[in-house]
């Protein structure tokens, strides 16, 4: 029997989008019965968020004080236990479950696969390796648990269905070791939506020339109500925080809509963008290698074309 759990990722009293797309992925593997463990401080109306989600028979909410703001080191023994009566395990493959879904294979003593981007069987799936440019196949043996990242970039989010499902509500099973603990939230982000699951991103790249400069990208994000984003040159040389990286060693993403501002194109990045719906490049130099996957190009300042689109806008 294939029964899959999926744990929820969720901030600020909201389910995360990333989960919605995990389900999607789960739904391919045609199993018996889909939940979705969510843990939450008690009160949370997250659960019952989870329980809209169309395609599950139950959400199981964990509750307990120390899951406002919870650790991989608090969750990984929860889901380890959990995960007794499920064949499979999944967790969106964002900071989070990137975080949290090795510590729970370690656990269970099993290997995790990583990044799933295509489902071939219950047991056998297809993730990139060497930056995207091979995709493996990867099979996991029958006598062992799957452990997994579902890759939101190559799946749309699962909708919303007409009947909530059953909510069981449960409280925590392990105790808390101690040893790691919440202390604080910093970020530099900004307070638009989130990077890895916005529909639209404006990034920049090194050719703004410093942080003051990359307010241009920050005020027109917020005109087009987008999430922002940088190549890793414009993060190394201290012009945005590396939360914001789009890339191989950043955020792989798949908006609806991609702006590169200011941005070459280097593999790294392409990397992170491949599966975006619609790109558009803007750069001064016309063999810039970002013009040759953009679906939209214009060879220009920055400076001066950007300003001229918010207007626009």
């Amino acid at each position: 029997m294939t029964s899959i759990l999926i744990i929820a990722q969720h901030e600020d009293g909201t389910l995360n989008p990333a989960t919605a797309k995990t389900l999607s992925g789960a739904l391919r593997l045609d199993a018996e019965a889909i939940d979705v463990a969510v843990f939450a401080e008690p009160g949370s109306i997250v659960a019952g968020q989870a329980a809209k989600l169309d395609g599950i028979r139950r959400v199981i909410a964990v509750e307990g004080d120390g899951f406002k703001h919870p650790t991989a080191a608090r969750l990984a023994p929860e889901v380890a236990s959990l995960a007794a009566d499920y064949s499979h395990v999944f967790g969106p493959s964002t900071t989070f479950g990137k975080d949290l879904m090795p510590r729970a294979a370690a656990l269970l003593g099993v290997n995790q696969v990583s990044d799933i981007q295509e489902v071939i069987d219950a047991r056998t799936f297809k993730r990139p390796i060497y930056a995207g440019n091979a995709i493996v196949t990867v099979q996991v043996p029958d006598d062992a648990t799957v452990v997994a990242t579902i890759r939101g970039a190559s799946f749309s989010a699962a909708p919303d269905g007409g009947d909530d499902a059953e909510i069981d509500t449960r409280s925590a099973t392990v105790e808390d070791s101690g040893h790691t603990r919440f202390v604080r939230l910093e970020t530099g982000g900004g307070d638009g939506p989130d990077l890895q699951t916005a529909d639209r991103v404006v990034s920049g790249g090194r050719a703004l020339g410093s942080a003051e400069n990359f307010q241009l990208i920050y005020g027109f994000a917020e005109k087009m109500g987008a999430a922002v984003g940088a190549s890793r040159a414009a993060v190394d040389a201290g012009y945005v925080p590396n939360e914001l990286q789009v890339g191989q060693t950043g955020k792989i993403i798949a908006p609806e809509l991609y702006f590169a501002i200011g941005i070459s194109g280097a593999i790294q990045h392409l990397t992170g963008i491949k599966d975006a719906g619609t790109i558009v490049a803007i750069n001064k130099d016309s063999e810039a290698p970002i013009f040759e996957i953009a679906d939209y190009g214009l060879v220009g300042d920055l400076f001066e074309v950007v300003p001229e689109l918010e207007k626009l806008v």
